[in-house]
């Protein structure tokens, strides 16, 4: 049975890329591809093939090539880009480019194309409108940040695709449903590119992806009203966009002053052992004393459900968190006691092969639950990572790395209570089940700087 599907299925893909080739050009629109040559498109990088028939441009992938490019030949800043893709099995990986470049000394000489890209990919991952920085910076906007995009792709039939890129925005909707949303200030123009994907098995080689119906708005622009409870990966340090602030997002750290923190032992900023400097609010080291020099700052607010995320930078053998649920009401001594998003260089300080199964390593709930990372999600240290926590007003709770998921719990379920009995917390009653707290960000005597800290109350 799983033969004759597969056998209807890529004999479905010539028969659909010849009904339904044509399609009507939107006003305001101009054609990219003129359905019958690839006249102002051409080929960088890999040895994939790009073949024109029948309206359809078909990219076949070539055994140990690498990521092959499509590309126009004009390049193109603010635009709306439409088209139609398909692909011929889970395994052809793909993506459009948009403001992209070519570096041909790139890849030792063999070329590199770089630059955004909306992924297409048809595998279980399902990540398909996610926003890729290929060649540069890796995954900008994976699609674990909105969920409720990943469904949208259909294996075996033309799936449409729109990206608008309008100044440092751009958002990307699969089938009509809102996917991405990365504001960025690199790239305020390059050219848009089809990819064949770089294979190494040889069961893959001749795998085809097709694209037609491509049109491209460069006039009057408009954006389009996107998802109003979308996750934005905002790039631009302490900034919120339009969008943002009418979503409820509001920034925690204004990037020049220390408005809305204090010391987590008195009504005001510490004296010392913090500064802010150029639009970072930075721990300064003492020898990796905790809370031995300007101690623990809390946010001034109190929250209960939220949704909060922030960049971070640590120096290195680095140690640092994030709290939340902070009461001040646990007598102890050094920090202070809350729910924490661990913040360590796990290569160098020793506190990441302590605890149990590495419970006490970057982005875990510390002393509790081990964050599942993947390694090309976590960022080396001097660069900056993105970390995330959602607390949702059932008191699920989610912590993100860069994008991706990475543990996920109860507050307060018995589960949760198993896990804190056993832990360093187990001394204090009802740990981490407060109804709300402050947000602290931890002195351990390590250089580690903090921005982009926002925050967005849930109902």
């Amino acid at each position: 049975m799983k033969n004759n599907l597969k056998i209807w299925m890529l004999a479905g893909v010539t028969a659909l890329g010849v009904q339904t080739a044509s399609a009507q050009l939107q006003p305001g629109y101009t054609k990219l591809f003129d359905g019958k040559t690839l006249k102002g498109w051409k080929k960088l990088a890999g040895n994939a093939d790009y073949t024109v028939a029948d309206g359809v441009i078909t990219g076949t992938a070539v055994l140990n090539s690498g990521n092959t490019f499509l590309v126009t030949e004009k390049e193109y800043g603010d635009f709306i880009l439409e088209l139609d893709v398909m692909t011929e099995s889970n395994l052809t990986n793909s993506g459009v480019q948009v403001r992209s470049h070519y570096d041909p000394a790139g890849h030792e000489g063999k070329g590199k194309v770089y630059g955004k890209q909306c992924e297409v990919d048809p595998s279980d991952r399902a990540w398909t409108g996610g926003i890729y920085d290929e060649g540069r910076r890796d995954w900008l906007y994976p699609m674990e940040l909105n969920a409720k995009g990943k469904t949208e792709w259909k294996p075996g039939v033309y799936n449409h695709i729109k990206i608008e890129c309008i100044g440092n925005s751009t958002k990307t909707w699969i089938n009509g449903t809102p996917a991405a949303y990365v504001v960025d200030t690199l790239d305020k123009k390059g050219f848009i590119g089809l990819q064949v994907h770089a294979i190494s098995e040889a069961g893959q080689a001749g795998k085809k992806i097709f694209f037609k119906n491509i049109q491209i708005k460069t006039d009057k622009l408009k954006p389009q009203a996107f998802a109003k409870d979308a996750y934005v990966v905002n790039l631009t340090p302490n900034s919120l966009t339009d969008f943002e602030t009418q979503g409820g997002w509001k920034l925690l750290f204004d990037g020049n002053s220390s408005k809305g923190w204090r010391s987590a032992n008195a009504m005001t900023f510490p004296e010392k052992g913090w500064k802010v400097k150029d639009g970072m609010l930075s721990v300064i080291g003492a020898n990796g004393g905790e809370s031995t020099n300007g101690g623990d700052i809390i946010s001034d607010g109190q929250y209960t459900a939220f949704d909060m995320s922030f960049e971070f930078r640590m120096s290195k053998g680095a140690n640092s968190g994030v709290k939340y649920f902070v009461t001040l009401s646990e007598k102890t001594v050094g920090s202070a006691i809350g729910l924490e998003y661990q913040v360590l260089d796990d290569v160098v300080h020793p506190d990441a092969k302590l605890g149990r199964d590495g419970n006490r390593t970057l982005a875990s709930l510390y002393d509790l639950i081990t964050a599942k990372k993947q390694p090309r999600f976590t960022h080396p240290i001097g660069a900056w990572n993105i970390g995330r926590i959602i607390v949702y007003p059932n008191n699920h709770v989610e912590h993100y790395l860069n994008g991706v998921k990475v543990l996920e719990y109860d507050r307060g379920s018995q589960a949760f209570r198993d896990l804190v009995a056993i832990s360093k917390y187990k001394v204090w009653k009802d740990f981490g089940e407060a109804k709300e707290g402050h947000i602290l960000l931890q002195d351990h005597g390590f250089d580690v700087n903090f921005r982009s800290i926002k925050i967005k109350t849930l109902q």
